[in-house]
């Protein structure tokens, strides 16, 4: 299993402040030097944290895979096709929420999904769609035509008793299969820890997790070299 680690909150750091640093594109650097197989970044409508500046030069600077994730808009589908990433993530996006509360409503989007990744496709650039797992999600990542789907695991990161973890398991479990049967690639993340992480790596279906929050958290104690190979050293354990 791969491990592409999501560098927004270096960026919500340095936001909170207004100042330079620290800066996301060092982060990704240091997480590339440590290891890791790709990095994720959101470009959010309202710049909350990613900036088209961090952006441009992390397209200039990854040397390992650049998954940009991005709500389906004129403006992130114009952008997407300016850089290129090697990924692009399409992700719900509310102005309100702290951070990305779920998976895309697809049947409630279709018309404007099909035609934001047409064109990225149209591109040469594959598509990943943040989908809540359940069986609906995977029959509409199939009829939009994308490539990828990346399971969200928050309501399983927040359960908190084993009878909940051992529900959102299955789920997670089952649509990986699912999908994977339907040769969608899987890759999975949001809420993932160094804790909650393991069951997890038991999904043989899964080939990717993608872990920002709880390795930046660690960096603050350990440095953000030592975060990574630590969150690495789990994910390797498991092959």
């Amino acid at each position: 299993m791969k491990l592409a680690i999501n560098i927004d909150h270096v960026a919500t750091l340095r936001e909170a402040r207004g100042e330079r640093e620290p800066d996301p594109v060092i982060a990704a650097g240091i997480c590339e030097l440590a290891g890791a197989d790709g990095i994720v970044c959101h470009l959010r409508e309202d710049r909350r944290h990613i900036n088209d500046r961090d952006v441009r030069l992390l397209r200039d600077t990854v040397n390992t895979k650049l998954d940009l994730e991005m709500a389906a808009t004129d403006e992130m589908l114009g952008i997407a096709i300016e850089i290129l990433p090697d990924l692009v993530t399409l992700v719900p996006e509310k102005r309100k929420e702290l951070t990305t509360e779920g998976g895309l409503d697809i049947y409630a989007n279709r018309e404007n999904l099909r035609k934001v990744i047409g064109e990225l496709q149209s591109k040469e650039i594959p598509v990943s769609l943040f989908i809540d797992p359940k069986p609906e999600a995977i029959d509409g990542a199939i009829e939009l035509n994308a490539q990828v789907i990346e399971i969200h695991t928050g309501t399983y990161a927040n359960a908190r008793n084993e009878r909940q973890i051992l529900t959102e398991l299955s789920k997670i479990g089952s649509i990986a299969r699912m999908a994977s049967e339907q040769g969608l690639v899987v890759t999975a993340g949001h809420g993932l820890n160094y804790t909650n992480v393991h069951p997890i790596l038991n999904i043989s279906e899964i080939q990717e997790i993608s872990i920002g929050h709880s390795i930046i958290s660690r960096a603050v104690f350990t440095g953000l070299h030592k975060a990574v190979e630590d969150m690495l050293s789990i994910v390797r354990s498991n092959r």
